[in-house]
């Protein structure tokens, strides 16, 4: 058995991995990292993010060849597999592990592929595919072994009609019809890229409406679209049982109701991956989720145990992994660092959402005196030319300071837009009001000039 020596052992890949990674390497520690995986990049890349993402952008290709009115001159309406768009998806994978095994390599990070297990609180043990086993003794370690889906005992996930969001990925046909249940942010994602391929859909929701954490007005626009491309929303609703046959999946629920389609996909809760890391050889344990408490500076209850990512809970996103990863490498260099408690939520469904600080119904109940500006897609120039013309900015404002309270966009790029009004809002004082955006020259045609038309609504608005 080989044994090796490092200053900081990185458990995982994805971007809360690579980050803690690379920042350590950069400060001239001696670093490695396991990867559970054949190939770096982690759930993010390989089951996530990356090809959910890339599968949805292709979707949308499609969706706008087929409702484009220049493109009717060219031949009718195209009809496109499942498995065909998937396969574009892979393509971009396969660019992401090659840019990020590149970067492993530049600054010479050592890359072991297999299970990582605690041996002690200064060991760990991987053991590859092959049963190689190889030691690592290390100084402090950060846990980023990232989240799967959340399997009840009572699915049989073995069933060959029957997914969860990472094995949907290996879906070989297109089904006619679709149930998916859960209606989070994967779920809603899923029901819009599946809609958007022609697939019937049920989407069966736990609760009242759609992603209550949003503000009222985009949960309701949502909702709104999803039901116009064919989706059917079932809200508070809970499964009794699964059943799986030759033809297809029957869901029985607790109201009584019984559902059939071609296809069933569970999205309904994640878990941390820690049930394999051996922490009870060193003290740790887990919720029950699987996730780690942490403190403020990203420590487990081990001063020299770190854990980043979707293994500590919320807000379980690629791009606050990214950060968290990198302030816990820097807090354990004894650097500077920031707890993550502020990020913009972005949810890729067709068309998208995006929004930082808070909604209209957080604001009243705080009774804070804010007003609205609005500007809608539709009347944008930019958009006209494009044809996005579905979706709206709506910017939150306090009625007497003028300061920007929260930013909530829904329509095409709106993860991109509310970057702008982010931007804004982390400006100190005075410099964060509405006034910029009334003050400032945006280039004509964009859809940031969205900011100037809702920014002049709002001030209409006061008396």
């Amino acid at each position: 058995m080989a044994v090796y020596n490092y200053d900081v052992v990185v458990i995982g890949t994805g971007p809360a991995g690579e980050s803690a990674a690379v920042n350590a390497a950069k400060h001239g520690k001696r670093v490695a990292v396991i990867e559970a995986q054949s190939s770096v990049g982690g759930n993010c890349t390989h089951k996530g993010t990356i090809p959910s993402k890339a599968l949805r952008h292709a979707v949308k290709q499609i969706i706008e060849f087929n409702t484009n009115r220049m493109f009717r001159d060219i031949g009718e309406p195209r009809w496109f597999s499942f498995p065909k768009v998937l396969e574009r998806s892979r393509r971009t994978i396969e660019q992401q592990v090659e840019m990020r095994t590149r970067f492993y390599a530049r600054n010479r990070i050592d890359v072991f592929f297999g299970t990582a297990r605690f041996k002690d609180e200064h060991t760990v043990v991987v053991r590859d595919a092959h049963e190689g086993v190889e030691e690592l003794h290390v100084e402090k370690v950060v846990i980023a072994t990232g989240s799967r889906p959340y399997r009840p005992a009572d699915v049989n996930f073995r069933h060959p009609r029957i997914y969860c969001s990472d094995t949907i990925l290996g879906l070989s046909h297109t089904p006619r019809t679709l149930i998916i249940y859960g209606a989070g942010v994967i779920g809603s994602e899923y029901a819009s890229i599946f809609s958007g391929l022609g697939v019937k859909v049920d989407l069966i929701d736990t609760r009242d409406r759609l992603l209550s954490f949003l503000d009222n007005e985009i949960s309701d626009a949502l909702s709104y679209h999803l039901r116009n491309n064919g989706v059917l929303v079932r809200h508070n609703e809970e499964y009794d049982r699964i059943e799986g046959d030759e033809s297809g999946v029957v869901v029985h629920l607790k109201s009584g109701k019984k559902l059939r389609a071609d296809a069933f996909l569970w999205a309904n809760g994640r878990t941390g991956n820690t049930d394999s890391l051996g922490l009870e050889n060193v003290g740790l344990q887990a919720n029950g989720r699987g996730q780690l408490t942490v403190d403020d500076q990203y420590r487990t209850e081990l001063d020299h145990v770190y854990a980043v990512g979707d293994v500590i809970g919320w807000p379980s996103l690629a791009s606050a992994a990214y950060d968290q990863g990198r302030f816990a490498s820097a807090n354990l260099l004894g650097e500077e660092f920031k707890f993550v408690n502020e990020v913009p939520t972005g949810i890729y469904t067709i068309p998208e959402i995006s929004s930082v600080g808070r909604g209209e119904s957080e604001l009243t109940e705080a009774r804070i005196p804010y007003e609205v500006g609005q500007a809608f897609f539709k009347d944008t120039a930019r958009a006209q030319i494009t044809g996005d013309t579905v979706g709206m900015l709506k910017i939150l404002f306090h009625r007497d300071t003028l300061e920007i309270l929260g930013i909530h966009c829904f329509g095409d790029q709106a993860s991109e837009i509310v970057h702008i009004g982010q931007a804004i809002m982390q400006q100190k004082g005075e410099a964060n009001t509405l006034k910029y955006f009334v003050n400032t020259t945006f280039n004509y045609p964009t859809m940031a000039e969205a900011y100037r038309v809702a920014a002049m609504n709002g001030l209409n608005r006061l008396f």
